[in-house]
């Protein structure tokens, strides 16, 4: 039966994300089956703990999937593991902006305790009421104790250990390293696929953190998680097709492990291609779905890759199911101008320009409900997810695939396309509503 903890922080920041795969390395290093979870939406993050340990990392989300989904979600996670080590999301209390599905949340849902990730650059003796308060601030979460991050010598861990004396349990000390440190760009740290030295950095990292934290310590307070039954629920989204051309490559990376084993649970055949290698659509394939990432970073690549974009005409016009998230739903439309204002032919399968010229963050948990019938299924369906982009559409027509609200209610308009069998949004799907 495995074992499991959540890593938080008190906020954004911390070095949550790289202690957590410091730690999952070294536990498997240590020859001990680790799995991992995030909590929240996140596309990035994931693949740094699948590279770290060699198994998938799932999104845990409270907001956007159904307790099912969550449970079957959460057993997928435990299978076959020893130890499974989430990470939070922002700050230990932070959610959706309607106050609900924290880390704190997860962590009481899942049953799991908290190990707080504190930054202590610039911060002495005033840790401990900074602990305290996290401690006792719901009575419900199990504060098992803290890693104290960016330690600055011997003199300033002595200061903090003992202030935090009698507070929580001091499970590791991590000093200052530049070594443990990641790239980051507009979307958060560069990719996993794109770290040609992303394995010495697992284990230059694993050898820092693995000295400073003890692990047998860290493994005797985890407790078994809460999970679901074997009984599989509904997929997040049904099957596009029965056979599922899906475009994966560093340019189609965001895309949920839990939609696609729905997918594979229900039947359908995943078929990947690479459009950056300028692969079309496998032509026997009765559905295309491309996700979300960087196409912007590769408009010009993807503007002059014929094979890709005649293929996906060609899928369009046997009447292929298409659907396109975020970067896919760009790459659909007609036109993709880039961060230099140069305009880019896509594929003209959806009346709209997108650009990601003077960028803006659009960023938020999204209800969406189609308006029109698509590949997503009759008007009325409902689901949840999330916007996450600093891309703008420039200009759109035609029927609009949803409309949407934020987790408040508040109401956001129509959004998307439909064309036809093609459809796109920027709105990320994670699961069906209520069902």
């Amino acid at each position: 039966m495995a074992v499991g903890l959540i890593l938080a922080a008190p906020s954004s920041g911390s070095g949550k994300t790289v202690l957590t795969l410091a730690l999952l390395r070294a536990f498997a290093r240590c020859e001990i089956a680790v799995s991992s979870f995030k909590v929240g939406p996140d596309y990035i993050d994931p693949a740094f703990h699948t590279a770290a340990t060699g198994r998938p990392c799932r999104n845990l989300d409270l907001w956007a999937m159904r307790p099912e989904t969550l449970g079957a979600t959460a057993r997928d996670v435990a299978c076959g593991a020893d130890l499974v080590i989430g990470e939070g999301v922002m700050g230990l209390f932070d959610g959706a902006a309607d106050g609900t599905s924290s880390t704190a949340d997860a962590a009481v849902t899942l049953g799991l305790p908290v190990v707080l990730v504190v930054n202590t650059k610039g911060q002495g003796a005033s840790v401990a009421a900074l602990v305290k308060g996290f401690r006792d601030h719901r009575s419900d979460v199990t504060l098992a104790g803290v890693i104290l991050n960016n330690v600055g010598s011997e003199a300033h861990r002595a200061m903090l250990t003992d202030a935090l004396e009698g507070v929580t349990p001091v499970l590791g000390c991590v000093h200052r390293d530049q070594r443990l440190e990641l790239p980051e760009r507009h979307l958060g740290l560069v990719q996993a696929a794109e770290r040609p030295d992303l394995e010495r950095f697992l284990d230059d990292a694993a050898e820092a953190v693995g000295a400073s934290v003890d692990l047998d310590r860290l493994m005797a307070v985890a407790r078994p998680p809460v999970v679901g039954p074997p009984e599989r629920p509904a997929p997040p989204l049904d099957p596009l097709g029965q056979r599922i051309a899906i475009a994966q490559d560093t340019a189609f990376a965001f895309v949920y492990p839990a939609l696609l084993d729905g997918w594979r649970h229900a039947g359908a055949e995943l078929v990947p291609f690479s459009p950056l290698a300028d692969e079309a659509p496998d032509s026997t394939a009765d559905a295309v779905y491309l996700p979300g990432g960087y196409p912007e970073l590769h408009a010009g690549e993807l503007a002059s890759n014929d094979a890709f974009l005649e293929g996906l005409k060609a899928a369009a016009a046997r009447g292929v199911a298409v659907f396109g998230e975020c970067g896919g739903f760009m790459v659909l439309g007609e036109r993709l101008i880039d961060g230099d204002g140069e305009s880019h032919v896509m594929a003209g399968l959806l009346p709209a320009i997108t650009s990601f010229s003077a960028p803006r963050l659009h960023l938020g948990y999204r209800r969406m409900t189609v308006t029109h019938e698509s590949p997503l299924g009759p008007v009325g369906t409902v689901f949840r997810g999330h916007e996450f982009h600093y891309a703008r559409l420039v200009r759109q027509r035609g029927t609009p695939l949803f409309q949407a609200t934020d987790a408040t209610g508040r109401y956001f308009g129509p959004t998307g396309a439909v064309a036809g069998r093609v459809a796109g949004s920027f709105l990320h799907v994670i699961d069906r509503e209520g069902v």
